[in-house]
């Protein structure tokens, strides 16, 4: 292979949308390059669980989801993952070319699982931030944009002092209804999502906070009806950044 394979090259490999040659020359690039193979598995694994979730397959009665053995101390990564797969699949894509989704696992036979705040929030920021995935809805005039698809949204955050602009935004779904993220990048193309959901009626408002996961972390509130989210890499600087916007605009 005369270059490496994009980004969409592997997101394509991974759902078998490579033709027959394109695929052999991306396997071969992955066995020279361990560390991306890993990471390329990683995201088969999960791509897996969610169409097992999809198709109904029983998720809720493997054994690493018994509430016992998750009190006893599963992983956090771990936990993570598994609780956004069994109870918290968020459903992607409306209104974009090639999405898939994934809805919330809710059978009513199946143990309750307590499921970290605003986990869809996260996975989101994963599929579309982190990967550089996003296919915008809207690339320009966001505020506007949030004004029509929900109820008096509040003000998207100022990160301009940090040098972070508004790249573009997606219309996403739950079960709850219509939410939406916006993702912002700097210069060096580090990225910060904004969230905003419905809370639905299973699902409280939530006292503002911060939780990590692996190496985001996202600081959480609500307003006017609806749950928000931030979510940055962990870091200082990232995490500086966000708490001055919200300072101003919460």
């Amino acid at each position: 292979m005369s270059t490496p394979p994009t980004e969409h090259d592997l997101h394509a490999y991974i759902d078998g949308h490579l033709d027959a040659p394109r695929r052999a020359e991306v396997e071969a690039w992955l066995a020279r390059q361990p560390e991306r193979l890993a990471e390329v598995q990683a995201w088969q694994r999960d791509a897996q669980q969610l169409r097992a979730a999809l198709a109904g397959e029983a998720l809720g009665s493997a054994p690493e989801l018994d509430p016992a053995r998750l009190r006893a101390g599963l992983g956090r990564r771990r936990l993570a993952r598994y609780a956004m797969a069994a109870a918290l699949l968020l459903s992607i894509g409306v209104g974009g070319i090639g999405g898939w989704q994934a809805r919330e696992w809710a059978r009513p036979e199946a143990p309750a699982l307590a499921v970290a705040p605003m986990a869809d929030a996260i996975q989101a920021h994963r599929l579309f931030a982190v990967r550089h995935d996003l296919r915008p809805d809207r690339a320009a005039d966001l505020q506007p944009w949030l004004d029509a698809n929900f109820r008096e949204p509040m003000k998207l955050p100022d990160l301009s002092g940090a040098g972070f602009t508004p790249m573009g935004g997606r219309m996403l779904a739950t079960d709850q209804g219509a939410a939406a993220l916006v993702v912002y990048q700097d210069a060096g193309g580090n990225a910060i999502s904004f969230y905003i959901r419905p809370p639905g009626p299973r699902r409280h408002l939530l006292p503002r906070g911060d939780r990590r996961d692996g190496d985001l972390l996202a600081q959480y509130w609500s307003r006017g009806g609806y749950n928000y989210a931030m979510v940055s890499r962990d870091d200082a600087a990232s995490a500086a950044a966000v708490a001055r916007a919200l300072k101003v605009a919460i």
